[in-house]
């Protein structure tokens, strides 16, 4: 029997994320003296820090080594960067495993081919609206957004709206800010 999209974000514990063309719009600038700068999204930086502060697990999957990637990580309070990943298929068996989850548990977004075996290796496969098709093919889950500019929030918006807490998320915002991080 096949898993509804509901169902897919209902079991979201662990939400992997690619950077360049998830958490940006894939753009890499690089000066003389290597990468000078990434833009990134204030909406998913919110949902992200919002994300782990009501309890899922935010982790970065990604093939290119960044001190930026870091930096985004820290502000975001994001404690668990993977770098350099070859075989994000592989990095995301091992993340289950040291986190005690079920791949199924796992949600990730990517937009290239080089997502593919992570994407097909989790129980809920995402993409920004403008990744390649065939990470679109394999994809339960497309952002209404392009990567790095909304993308992760429409993700986050969903798992948490499937799993009974956007409500409750908006209430608190009503109510007073938060201190999540953009």
């Amino acid at each position: 029997m096949e898993t509804s999209l509901e169902q897919q974000l209902q079991k979201v514990k662990m939400l992997a994320l690619d950077v360049d063309g998830v958490l940006t719009d894939g753009s890499i600038d690089i000066g003389e003296r290597s990468e000078s700068f990434k833009a990134f999204n204030a909406k998913d930086g919110l949902g992200v820090s919002a994300a782990i502060r009501h309890g899922l697990k935010v982790v970065i999957v990604t093939g290119r080594v960044s001190s930026i990637v870091h930096n985004r990580a820290r502000e975001l309070d994001i404690t668990e960067v993977c770098e350099g990943v070859k075989d994000k298929g592989q990095m995301l068996r091992q993340l289950a495993v040291r986190y005690k989850l079920q791949l199924d548990e796992i949600a990730y977004m990517g937009d290239d081919l080089n997502d593919l075996a992570a994407l097909t290796s989790v129980g809920l496969a995402a993409a920004p609206q403008d990744a390649v098709p065939e990470v679109l093919a394999v994809s339960a889950f497309v952002a209404k957004h392009d990567g790095g500019h909304g993308a992760v929030r429409d993700l986050v918006e969903a798992i948490f709206k499937a799993q009974g807490l956007w409500e409750k998320m908006v209430a608190e915002y009503q109510q007073a800010g938060q201190g999540d991080k953009q």
